[in-house]
């Protein structure tokens, strides 16, 4: 694959992924199931999301060792201690306090996959986001083995893709960024549902002679076990949409439709898989 198809792939994402919040509208028509639709097919590396949960294997992360004090001077003869720099070297740097209010919140484990992004676009028309990048990349030089570290870096790079205007090339550096960091955070904790989302995500708006439909179906079909072995959270309704939209480019109309009504189910109150019912 030469370079240009490349970047084309890329640029194609980072334009579909700026709209993954509200779902796509899709040009192809939806084709209603006759009688019960058949459960999506099953692969051994990607079981059905409606017959079986697949508990995912949960990574313990690194927690950063707090910075020592320096020791005040008394007057002893003896030379003070020099402190000792903390995991992520974050004693040693000052960061704006809004960069670090915002990252602190990324990393606590408590928004939504929605609040993360609003958060990052905040960042973004500030002018801080440049900031927050860099901030990141030093935490993830001073503990690669940090998932939430990674995965809060792609999504930056992501965001900041997103709010270039004709910097194609650009756009498509960031997105690689950012597919090599959800890359490496999946690397350290398989389970990490931001990374693997949004990392789908993105390929999912890659072109179609990617050929990466099926890889789309299978990390999305992987989240959906590991979501079924966790207590519903109203951001996993985003999973089945985006599958049962990555079903419908491949032309398994059937399969769509039987991902949206599983959806749908346990997330009746969603209105993006309702209008998908519907044939919006």
């Amino acid at each position: 694959m030469n370079e240009r198809t490349v970047m084309k792939q890329l640029i194609y994402a980072i334009l579909g992924v700026a709209v993954i919040g509200g779902g796509i509208a899709l040009s192809a028509v939806r084709q209603k199931s006759p009688g019960v639709p058949p459960v999506p097919a099953r692969t051994e590396s990607a079981p059905s999301p409606a017959t079986e949960n697949n508990p995912p294997v949960q990574t313990a992360v690194a927690t950063p060792v707090p910075a020592q004090t320096v020791p005040a001077d008394t007057g002893d003869s003896k030379p003070a201690v020099p402190a000792m720099a903390s995991s992520t070297g974050a004693s040693a740097r000052t960061v704006d306090s809004a960069v670090k209010q915002a990252i602190d919140s990324l990393l606590s484990g408590q928004l939504t996959h929605e609040q993360r992004r609003d958060m990052l676009k905040k960042l973004v028309e500030s002018g801080k986001i440049d900031e927050a990048i860099s901030e990141l990349q030093q935490r993830v030089t001073d503990d690669p083995h940090n998932a939430e570290y990674q995965t809060a870096l792609g999504q930056a790079y992501l965001e900041e893709g997103v709010s270039l205007q004709d910097d194609f090339p650009g756009k498509a550096i960031l997105v690689m960024q950012a597919v090599k960091s959800f890359d490496a955070a999946l690397d350290v904790d398989p389970a990490n549902w931001e990374a693997r989302f949004t990392r789908a995500a993105i390929m999912s708006h890659y072109p179609a002679e990617a050929n990466k439909g099926q890889e789309v179906v299978d990390q999305f079909t992987q989240l959906i076990n590991q979501q079924e072995a966790q207590p519903p959270q109203a951001q996993f309704a985003k999973t089945y949409m985006l599958l049962g939209d990555q079903y419908q480019k491949l032309s398994q109309n059937d399969y769509a439709l039987a991902t949206w009504q599983a959806g749908a189910q346990l997330f009746p109150n969603d209105k993006t898989l309702r209008k998908r019912l519907a044939g919006e």
